[in-house]
C-alpha cells in the first residue's frame, strides 16, 4: 500500500512563501522609491496659531485635519504662544454667470473658491509666502427647481472647501515648509505683519446662490 504523497501540500507551502516574498520585494522597492502612504505627516512645529474662526465649518474642518496629520501639533489661542502662525489672507467664494440661453437666463453657472494663506514663525519669518490655492467647478442651473439647485450648489462648495482644506494641509506638510522652519532665521522677515486678529465666524449656510448672492462676477456669457 503506498503512503499519500505530500507533493500538494508542499506545492501550497511553496507558493504562500513566493507571495510572501513578493509582497516584501514589492514593500522594499516602493520605500527605495519614495513612496508614502497616506497618514501621519508630523509638522515641524508643536504649536500653531490660526487667525480662522473654529466656529466656522472650514476653520473645524482645518484644525481636524491638521490635527490627524499632525498629532503632535497643537492650537493655542494666543499668537504670541505659538511656534508658527498660519494667517488665513483671504477666503472667497463666489458664483459667475457661464453661459446664458436666448431669453436671457442663466444655464450654467461657475462656482469658484479661493483662499490666500502665509504661514511664519514666532518672530515673523516668512516660511510659506503667501499662497493663494483656487477651486472652479461648473454646475448647470434651472430656475424652475429652485430648492434642488440650491441644495446641490451647497453640497458643491462644502466639497470644494474639504478639498481646499486638505490642498493646505499637504503644503504645511511639505518638505519645503520643514527645511524652511527648520532654517528659519535665514527667511526673510515679513515687512508688513499680516492681522492676526481672528476672524470672526462664518454661517456656515451663508452659500452663494442665484438668489442670494454676496459676491458675483458680471460677466455673463458662454467661454
Amino acid at each position: 500500500m503506498q503512503s499519500p504523497t505530500l507533493k500538494p501540500s508542499l506545492t501550497l507551502s511553496t507558493q504562500h512563501c513566493l507571495r510572501g516574498l513578493a509582497c516584501i520585494a514589492i514593500f522594499l522597492l516602493l520605500a527605495a522609491c519614495g513612496f508614502k502612504m497616506k497618514g501621519v505627516s508630523p509638522l515641524p512645529f508643536t504649536t500653531l496659531y490660526t487667525n480662522i474662526g473654529q466656529n466656522s465649518a472650514f476653520g473645524a474642518g482645518m484644525r481636524r485635519a491638521i490635527i490627524a496629520s499632525s498629532p503632535r501639533t497643537r492650537f493655542v489661542e494666543e499668537a504670541a504662544d505659538a511656534q508658527a502662525k498660519l494667517i488665513q489672507l483671504a477666503n472667497n467664494q463666489f458664483l459667475r454667470e457661464l453661459s446664458i440661453d436666448a431669453q436671457g437666463r442663466v444655464e450654467e453657472y461657475e462656482l469658484n473658491l479661493e483662499f490666500v494663506f502665509q504661514l511664519t514663525d514666532a518672530k515673523g519669518h516668512i516660511i510659506l509666502p503667501p499662497t493663494t490655492l483656487r477651486s472652479v467647478r461648473e454646475i448647470p442651473y434651472d430656475d424652475s427647481i429652485v430648492q434642488a439647485k440650491q441644495g446641490e450648489i451647497a453640497t458643491i462648495f462644502q466639497a470644494m472647501q474639504q478639498s481646499m482644506i486638505d490642498r493646505v494641509v499637504r503644503h504645511l506638510a511639505s518638505p519645503d515648509v520643514a527645511n524652511a522652519f527648520a532654517d528659519a532665521g535665514s527667511q526673510p522677515v515679513e515687512e508688513t505683519p499680516a492681522s492676526t486678529a481672528p476672524l470672526p465666524p462664518i454661517d456656515p449656510t451663508a452659500v452663494p446662490t442665484p438668489w442670494s448672492i454676496p459676491q458675483i462676477d458680471p460677466g455673463a456669457g458662454t467661454r
